[in-house]
């Protein structure tokens, strides 16, 4: 039975958090002397000398209307890398407690690990890139705090199957972290969805890939109400900026256009598929529930490089466990990746 008092940092968990102005007011005044702010306004042509709102209702709020989740339930964060730092600092003790990572896997998890000193446990996905159930149980112990899974999985392109996370949720008494970055673009329904079955339950999402905001650097967090709170007791008085949440709310209110362009980056991604899977230093391309494929060849290196020369850039993923010999492209505008497939098809080893 998942109970967070026993996986709670006692020093966060007895945390007075700082009180901003902004937090000790919250309604409308003619006058703010509260704040050491700049009363004169901008050198811009829009002001920004007042603190943003610390909590980000009005973003939340849509959030809610979008994601069917009260807004209780939703951090908004720096990108999720922020979240994914404040998962560590709340919840694991430094020098004692471990992290179960499956890599192939985004690789921000054990960078927050080191920086925390946390110990990472690594326990590789299968060859077809699944969790290995059996082998997760028996790397865990008392001082396992956090599992992290990646759906649709980074580098790879795949959905984890929904049976195996549901069956680290049921029987671990940590937090498993489900970061769905790229949820947008699968056919995998969010598990946003087992939030009020799932008290252990934190998804992560973004506003970065389909939503086409990655220089915002907005991200999200949705958990139970208790984590939240830790979350928000951790975070930094204003962690998300005034003009990435006005911005962010201007994107919200444009849901049809973002599924335009998701339904076209689709059709594109299985263009490109039909367009490289012939050719002769392909030796693979995975299954993608993503905005971007994994490709396996026969001189990952030697393609990296005659792409860069022809000024195109793809991530080169060979010296990543279980991806030995792979690239993995993003999916571009229609021109893009007819660049991209004609070069491929000039390339001669």
């Amino acid at each position: 039975m998942f109970d967070i008092n026993k996986i709670l940092r006692p020093n966060i968990k007895n945390l007075t958090p700082y009180s901003s102005a902004r937090d000790e007011f919250k309604g409308e005044a003619s006058v703010y002397l509260d704040a050491n702010e700049n009363a004169y306004g901008s050198p811009l042509d829009k002001d920004y000398n007042r603190y943003p709102d610390p909590m980000q209702y009005q973003v939340k709020k849509r959030l809610s209307e979008i994601k069917g989740v009260p807004p209780r339930n939703i951090f908004v964060g720096n990108g999720s890398d922020e979240a994914i730092d404040i998962l560590y600092r709340a919840f694991c003790n430094p020098g004692v407690d471990n992290v179960i990572i499956v890599p192939p896997t985004y690789g921000m998890y054990e960078v927050s690990a080191n920086i925390n000193d946390v110990e990472l446990r690594r326990v590789p996905l299968t060859e077809d890139y699944q969790l290995d159930v059996d082998a997760i149980a028996e790397r865990i112990d008392k001082n396992t705090k956090l599992i992290w899974v990646c759906s649709p999985n980074n580098p790879t392109g795949n959905s984890i199957n929904r049976a195996d996370v549901e069956t680290l949720l049921a029987n671990f008494s940590g937090l498993v972290v489900v970061d769905e970055a790229y949820i947008n673009f699968s056919r995998q329904k969010t598990f946003i969805q087992e939030l009020t079955e799932y008290a252990n339950l934190v998804v992560l999402q973004t506003l970065s890939k389909a939503w086409g905001l990655a220089a915002l650097r907005v991200g999200m967090a949705f958990a139970s109400e208790e984590i939240i709170e830790v979350m928000n007791k951790v975070k930094p008085p204003y962690n998300v900026n005034e003009a990435s949440q006005q911005l962010a709310l201007e994107a919200l209110a444009n849901v049809d256009k973002v599924n335009g362009w998701i339904k076209e980056t689709l059709s594109e991604r299985d263009k490109m598929v039909l367009g490289i899977k012939d050719l002769d230093f392909v030796l693979d391309i995975y299954p993608s529930d993503a905005n971007f494929i994994l490709v396996k060849t026969t001189d990952a290196n030697g393609i990296y490089n005659y792409l860069v020369q022809h000024g195109i850039i793809v991530r080169n993923r060979t010296k990543v466990e279980l991806c030995e010999g792979s690239i993995r492209i993003t999916i571009g505008t229609p021109e893009e990746n007819v660049k991209l497939i004609e070069t491929l098809h000039s390339y001669k080893g």
